[in-house]
């Protein structure tokens, strides 16, 4: 459970109201939360279903994709889910130091030379941290997990205590004379908030070899989706009772702060700042893990190249992790010359992740079609096909909402990353891609070009 609450709860809860102000008012965020708890509920289950009908798949996210669409989707799955990872530590580091940004000019938005400075030498610490074991590691998440739950409780009861009707009843269409279109195009625009601060949900599975019991994979996961899923609703909607939504979108992130400051005085913005520190430290944590877990299994099984399944002595995949911050990096170095870098790495972020949602949800639809698994339980195939149909359908959307241009962009890393497939296959002597692998290679690659040339000739401006 510490891992998935750890998981999603991290830089995004402390970024709603802004988020949602700009993009909605309460009704439409009502609408939003209720599609993205169904939708996100029933990836949960298909989470929970897979690791008790096929519990031999170690790190979920990526096995069940190749074992269901084969090697290089699987691949894509890997490698879509550790960039996602590494963009969503990016945005950690970059929201830190924005919020120290609001009591020391000197760090900015987060995108300074001082900020990406000291995010550095954080990064490097947390490394060393890491390398000494994952248990210690995983031990020590627990813990901050339970710690920055304590300042987003008590957000909610004084945002409870300084609630205002009026001011509610003001935001509640999001606009004067809104129509159907008008909420259709709000809940739209918050859909990849909703599936960024949802990231996380599968941390349980993708530890699943730790399991003493499958079945508590699926347990952890449903508990620790209900429960994050009840802070996002109350922080969103009861924001929107304390000020009114131009004021709420015009918040300088992490926007919790400005809300409760509004309710308590100035020192709400240092108990916001203190709280987000201590969550995304915890968040960070836990996707260094997931990330350079999933590196090392996709190893293991022969889509990732041989040398990131090294373990050192304590039993941590090091040469994993030492990709996964190379490239953490990189990225932070990338921010100084991006305007909005946490908004860039947020939407890239969630885009990253959908095809490995896609591909997990679609596997469990595969499942119960082919009826694989269901010999001796056949009355459960029908509610298995309703939730794995409308986790299904709910990905898709989710692609399809995003947009071309962050598609366009996830392929600037789905093409040039597949190297690290096209090595995999070369040490095991075998070909790399199938007739079908090869078009949809053809495909990342054009797509990664097109990308790449728009970004450099300012068509597409981050």
């Amino acid at each position: 459970m510490a891992m998935c609450v750890g998981s999603m709860v991290g830089a995004g809860i402390f970024s709603l109201p802004q988020a949602f102000g700009r993009a909605t008012g309460p009704f439409g965020a009502i609408i939003a939360w209720a599609i993205a708890g169904v939708g996100m509920l029933m990836l949960a289950f298909v989470f929970q279903t897979l690791s008790e009908r096929k519990p031999d798949l170690d790190a979920g996210i990526y096995a069940y994709a190749k074992a269901g669409f084969g090697n290089y989707l699987g691949f894509l799955s890997a490698l879509g889910y550790w960039s996602a990872a590494l963009l969503g530590n990016v945005s950690y580091f970059v929201l830190i130091k924005s919020t120290l940004g609001l009591f020391f000019p000197i760090f900015g938005d987060g995108n300074t030379v001082i900020a990406v400075a000291t995010s550095s030498v954080l990064l490097w610490i947390v490394h060393s941290l890491i390398l000494r074991g994952i248990r210690e590691a995983a031990a020590i998440n627990t813990i901050v997990t339970f710690a920055k739950l304590i300042p987003i409780i008590l957000f909610i009861v004084f945002v409870i205590y300084g609630f205002k009707a009026d001011i509610f009843a003001l935001n509640f269409w999001g606009g004067d004379n809104v129509t159907f279109g008008d909420i259709a195009g709000q809940v739209r625009a918050t859909m990849l908030v909703t599936v960024f601060v949802f990231v996380g949900i599968e941390g349980a599975s993708v530890y699943s070899r730790y399991a003493r019991n499958r079945s508590d994979v699926g347990i952890a996961t449903l508990l620790g989706f209900a429960g994050v899923l009840c802070l996002l609703v109350l922080v969103t909607i009861l924001s929107y009772g304390i000020m009114l939504r131009p004021d709420l979108a015009n918040l300088r992130n992490p926007s919790m702060a400005g809300v409760l400051s509004a309710v308590v005085g100035p020192w709400g913005t240092l108990f916001v700042s203190a709280g987000l520190m201590i969550s995304v430290g915890g968040a960070y944590l836990s996707w260094v893990l997931l990330a350079a877990e999933i590196l090392f299994s996709a190893s293991k099984f022969g889509t990732m190249p041989k040398f990131l399944m090294h373990e050192n002595k304590a039993g941590v995949p090091s040469n994993a992790l030492w990709l996964t911050n190379i490239v953490v990096q990189i990225f932070l170095i990338l921010t100084l010359f991006a305007q909005y870098a946490l908004r860039l790495a947020i939407e890239l972020t969630s885009s990253m992740i959908l095809i490995p949602y896609l591909l997990v949800s679609a596997y469990g639809f595969k499942l119960v079609v082919t009826g694989e698994t269901f010999e001796r339980d056949s009355a459960s195939r029908r509610g298995e096909f309703v939730r794995c149909g409308i986790a299904l359908i709910y990905t898709a959307f989710l692609i399809a909402a995003a947009g071309g241009t962050h598609l366009l962009l996830t392929t600037a890393i789905y093409g040039p990353g597949s190297i690290l497939f096209f090595m995999a296959r070369r040490e095991q002597k075998l070909p790399v891609f199938t007739p079908a692998e090869t078009v949809m290679f053809i495909v990342a690659a054009i797509g990664a070009l097109v990308a790449i040339y728009s970004l450099a000739t300012g068509r597409i401006s981050v």
